[in-house]
């Protein structure tokens, strides 16, 4: 998730390329070209997500303006510290109709320890037993979302002990058995030995790992491995806030110029031709039509081993 600042720092050093400005983008055809991935739960998971975090009372209007403008993935969470879970449904609900099914749609959204909430906003007994808030949790998640299921469940960050979160893991496998989720996930997990220990002990394996990107993690490097090498999908948030000095590097600012883009949309262009799959929070109509045209150009291997050297340094 990104303000609409990190776009226009990229450009300090220069003007934005003047056929950026004018380009019109037909949904139709951004569809069409926008990527996707298959987990290994055999989920389809669109290339690049909206994220709904710190969107408030705009979440509605903003969920509904990115699905015209053609994203397919939300991202959400049952946090009411941080996100509106049930604007993201509304904006959901208000844009379904003959040429946009639920079914065309990926809806993914997070289980949240009561550690993570606001202590006057907890949507669930904090008081009950984990599994039980992990079943609140959800129901109250789909109720929000005004669905049946969800695509994905995640687990929004390790509990305080290993065995904290195998319990709430176990919680969490026993909403896929009840066909509630469809696959699940962990976030905020930055170390490799907790990934492998949930990988060893639970019975429905991670499918997605959603971590923050940024330089103090050396950008997941030995996960984003892992995770390749477990077919487990790496998302990225906070992918641009998190990291104007990629944006305003010289090679990231000269592979704009050459490839006629923004410096966002080859970094994120990078992280999709790379596996990776970035969200994006941005409130910008412009900018929303910006990143799902990631998909009308590919960099080049020797480009792509450019921005590997970057975040290698």
């Amino acid at each position: 998730m990104y303000q609409t600042g990190r776009r226009r720092l990229a450009f300090a050093a220069g003007a934005r390329p003047a056929q950026a400005c004018i380009r019109r983008w037909r949904s139709a055809a951004r569809m069409t070209r926008m990527g996707a991935l298959t987990s290994a739960a055999g989920v389809r998971i669109p290339a690049i997500l909206y994220g709904t975090a710190w969107k408030k009372g705009d979440t509605e209007r903003l969920v509904r303006t990115a699905l015209a403008q053609g994203f397919r993935g939300i991202d959400t969470a049952c946090q009411p510290r941080h996100y509106d879970e049930a604007g993201a449904g509304a904006g959901v609900a208000a844009s379904l109709g003959p040429t946009l099914s639920r079914a065309d749609l990926y809806l993914q959204t997070k289980f949240t320890p009561v550690a993570g909430h606001d202590p006057a906003r907890i949507p669930y007994d904090p008081d009950a037993p984990l599994a039980d808030q992990v079943a609140q949790s959800c129901a109250v998640s789909l109720r929000n979302l005004q669905t049946d299921y969800l695509d994905c469940l995640i687990l929004h960050s390790p509990l305080a002990t290993e065995p904290q979160t195998l319990q709430a893991w176990q919680a969490l496998e026993s909403l896929v058995d009840a066909g509630r989720a469809r696959q699940l996930g962990i976030s905020n997990c930055y170390r490799l030995d907790q990934l492998e220990a949930l990988c060893r002990a639970a019975r429905i394996r991670p499918a997605v790992l959603q971590n923050r990107f940024y330089a103090d993690t050396d950008y997941d490097r030995d996960i984003r491995a892992f995770c390749g090498a477990e077919r487990i999908v790496y998302q990225s948030f906070w992918t641009l806030t998190a990291n104007p000095q990629l944006l305003g590097h010289a090679v990231i600012q000269a592979l704009a110029s050459r490839y006629v883009r923004t410096p966002a949309q080859v970094l994120f262009r990078y992280l999709t031709q790379s596996g990776v799959v970035p969200l994006t929070g941005t409130r910008s109509q412009a900018h929303m039509r910006e990143d799902l045209a990631i998909f009308e150009f590919d960099l080049a291997e020797r480009d792509r081993r450019a921005i590997d050297l970057i975040l290698a340094a």
